[in-house]
């Protein structure tokens, strides 16, 4: 069950890609992702008004449980820095550089994730496994030859560095969300995917708030102007919808956090496409190579998980 949420998360995180590179097209970063964080906290709000006031959602999914005090949300407050950041720079580093370059980096997130799960949780991925990760460094290695023929140089273009360490973070969020969900029992602290997902995107909001109003309001004249795109509502529908799924996959007992985060980051696939129908990026014929790497590897890795 947790690895079909993981595929459904995938195609859900292909689209709000898809929408962030179309908000962020000659738009300023920090106020889309502040509008990023408000409207995935207006999303969660009902939920934690109707758990603590009703008893409309007991016993559902949907469900936020009260209390905890600091002892619970100092963890949720690392949460958001790490996805904060995360998001900064990946948000940055997309908003210069194809999408159909940018998805297939994301891609091999996943291999950070998995040395991580190794050292901290004692995963062991089988022969199948193995090979599908091998895929996805592969497919890295042969993106960054796809981009030379862009003018884009991976050793000396500080936007690929910056997504590089947003996916770095990403990694580190992954695996800090599998020790927020594992049981206390076995050495995580046990929250629900609720309060996790509802807390972190208000933490977040207040957060880009401060940033909107001390690093890019007073230089606003002198930097890309802001401008309103409907596709800034979608990034966040894709987002919540995305990230919900993917925490009920976590929370499950047998679910391997190495492979839902490389299961995840299929979602190169929707953004491709989407990189390639309606923006109609360069290069295709030699990134499709990379895609299709991308996509062995996920079905190695399918294989391998039954």
């Amino acid at each position: 069950m947790w690895l079909l949420l993981a595929f459904l998360s995938a195609v859900l995180l292909g689209f709000y890609d898809s929408f962030k590179k179309k908000s962020l097209d000659g738009n300023a970063v920090i106020p889309v992702l502040f509008l990023n964080t408000l409207f995935s906290s207006l999303i969660f709000l009902p939920f934690i008004f109707l758990s603590a006031n009703t008893t409309a959602l007991d016993g559902s999914i949907f469900y936020v449980p009260a209390g905890g005090g600091w002892e619970v949300h100092k963890y949720i407050i690392l949460k958001s820095l790490i996805v904060l950041s995360s998001w900064v720079l990946g948000y940055f580093g997309m908003k210069h550089l194809p999408l159909t370059i940018v998805g297939p980096i994301n891609a091999t997130r996943p291999v950070m994730v998995l040395v991580g799960a190794f050292i901290v949780f004692g995963e062991r991925l089988n022969v199948y496994q193995w090979i599908g990760v091998a895929l996805a460094v592969a497919s890295f290695f042969m993106l960054s030859r796809s981009g030379k023929k862009e003018g884009i140089d991976f050793k000396h273009d500080r936007w690929i560095y910056f997504i590089v360490l947003a996916a770095f973070l990403g990694a580190v969020s992954g695996l800090y969300d599998k020790y927020l969900m594992a049981p206390v029992e076995s050495g995580g602290v046990g929250l629900e995917p609720m309060v996790v997902q509802s807390w972190y995107n208000i933490y977040q909001c207040f957060m880009m708030g401060a940033m909107l109003l001390l690093l890019w309001w007073p230089k606003r004249k002198h930097t890309t102007p802001f401008r309103w795109d409907w596709c800034i509502i979608f990034i966040s529908v894709f987002l919540s919808a995305a990230d919900f799924v993917y925490f009920y996959a976590l929370s499950m007992p047998d679910a391997m956090i190495s492979i839902v985060s490389m299961v995840r980051r299929g979602s190169v696939i929707v953004s491709f496409l989407f990189g390639a129908a309606l923006l109609h990026e360069k290069n295709l014929k030699s990134k499709v190579v990379d895609l299709i790497l991308v996509l062995l590897g996920m079905v190695f890795l399918y294989i391998g998980s039954h």
